[in-house]
């Protein structure tokens, strides 16, 4: 009896602790999930928190992108439309094109030309100075000693042929008018005799002899009034005027301008001073000095363009005179150009560069110095006519002179280019490179 219920107490007891053992395992899985379960329901309630915020949020942001959306088409087309716009106007700047009507083209003065085929000169340059045209340069003397009693003429005056330029008294020009003034009575009074000593001959009263030595005496006298008055004419002196025989007058040899002057009033001068220098500067020498080794290219006749280097001016003469001799210290021959001089520019003892055509060369394609143009630097372009305007078409140049310069790349023979009004064209393109940088 005793051991049954021990039994069952201990079963009672086994089952006790299975069940507190659960009991306690099941508090212990609760207690451990209800923190995840927390979290999660925490993380889920914040999840749906966040979602609802990012889902209003992103309405928000749907909408706002909505309204850009409805926006952004036109902001793309503006963009587009600018792209195209830089587009074009980066093609107009990068390609050189303008564009140009008919009319505005004809107001700029533009006007076309064909590159074709011409003949190249290589040009030789010296330097030179700008001398006297001795042709046409007088060192005027008095050709008899005297004394200055006046002087008319000023430095740098411009005088015409026969101008008085001063007076001197001399007394060999009196001695000389005296002698004339002599020989005239002398003759006058031979001719008188002659034709007493004639007329008496042929009325049979005297001797032929008389009438013969008459003709004699008046031939003599003729000769010596006619040797009185060259002598007078050789100085320059001409009939005694007012009485005064020892007067002498001083005249311009010809049209010029005084380039010096020695002589003032009261100053005594020999024969042979030279008191004034008359030089025509309508005509000029530019002298050179050529070097043995450009000798061949320099010629008598050649046409050659002479250019001041202290002034903008230029002007075309012809070479007169090449040196036979080479000097043996310079080893150079002397050359001048005669220049023509209208409005004085080209002033004695003014520096110069001659250029002369030393050779020519045959080019196939040659364009006019003129329509040649540097764009952004050192990029040399050429306008040439395109549709609705025209192109600064880029272009690889040879050899140049002062009319014509060779095109290697860049333009075909026959093609047409703009030869007046390129820098016009040019001065076009800078604005309208500006304004789209703008």
């Amino acid at each position: 009896m005793n051991a049954q219920p021990t039994t069952s107490r201990r079963t009672a007891i086994a089952i006790a602790a299975i069940l507190a053992l659960g009991a306690a395992a099941a508090f212990f899985i609760v207690r451990g999930t209800e923190p995840a379960a927390a979290g999660a329901d925490s993380h889920s309630h914040a999840g749906e928190k966040k979602s609802s915020d990012a889902h209003s949020h992103g309405k928000d942001e749907a909408h706002d992108d909505h309204d850009q959306g409805h926006e952004k088409p036109a902001a793309e087309g503006e963009k587009d439309h600018d792209h195209d716009h830089a587009k074009e106007g980066g093609e107009e700047h990068e390609e050189g094109v303008l564009q140009l009507d008919a009319a505005r083209a004809k107001v700029a003065g533009v006007t076309l030309a064909e590159a074709g085929a011409a003949s190249i000169g290589s040009t030789l340059q010296l330097p030179g100075e700008i001398r006297f045209n001795e042709d046409k340069t007088a060192h005027v003397v008095p050709r008899v000693a005297g004394v200055a009693e006046s002087v008319a003429a000023n430095l740098g005056q411009v005088v015409k042929k026969g101008q008085l330029l001063a007076i001197l008294t001399s007394p060999t020009v009196s001695e000389q008018r005296s002698e004339l003034m002599a020989s005239q009575k002398r003759l006058g009074l031979a001719r008188t005799t002659y034709q007493r000593e004639k007329q008496l001959w042929q009325e049979k009263i005297s001797a032929e002899q008389d009438y013969l030595q008459a003709q004699q005496a008046l031939r003599e006298a003729e000769i010596a009034a006619a040797n009185a008055q060259q002598k007078l004419a050789a100085i320059g002196a001409g009939v005694a005027s007012g009485g005064a025989l020892n007067r002498f007058e001083l005249r311009a040899p010809f049209d010029g301008v005084v380039v010096e002057k020695h002589l003032s009033v009261g100053e005594a001068v020999q024969d042979s001073t030279a008191v004034f220098t008359i030089s025509d500067l309508r005509s000029v020498w530019a002298e050179m000095k050529v070097a043995a080794s450009d000798l061949p290219f320099v010629r008598v006749g050649e046409k050659a363009t002479v250019h001041a280097t202290a002034f903008e001016s230029k002007g075309t003469g012809t070479v007169a005179y090449v040196g036979a001799l080479i000097g043996q210290e310079t080893r150079t021959a002397p050359a001048r150009i005669t220049l023509d001089n209208p409005d004085g520019i080209w002033r004695p003892g003014l520096f110069v560069n001659v250029d002369l055509t030393a050779s020519s060369q045959k080019a196939a394609v040659t364009v006019n110095s003129a329509a040649i143009q540097k764009m952004e630097g050192e990029k040399t372009v050429v306008f040439v006519p395109v549709q609705g305007g025209f192109k600064a078409q880029s272009v690889k140049l040879g050899k140049a002179d002062s009319q014509n310069t060779e095109v290697l790349q860049g333009l075909s023979a026959g093609q047409r280019y703009v030869v007046g009004g390129s820098f016009v064209l040019k001065s076009e393109l800078g604005k309208a490179s500006a304004e789209h940088v703008h």
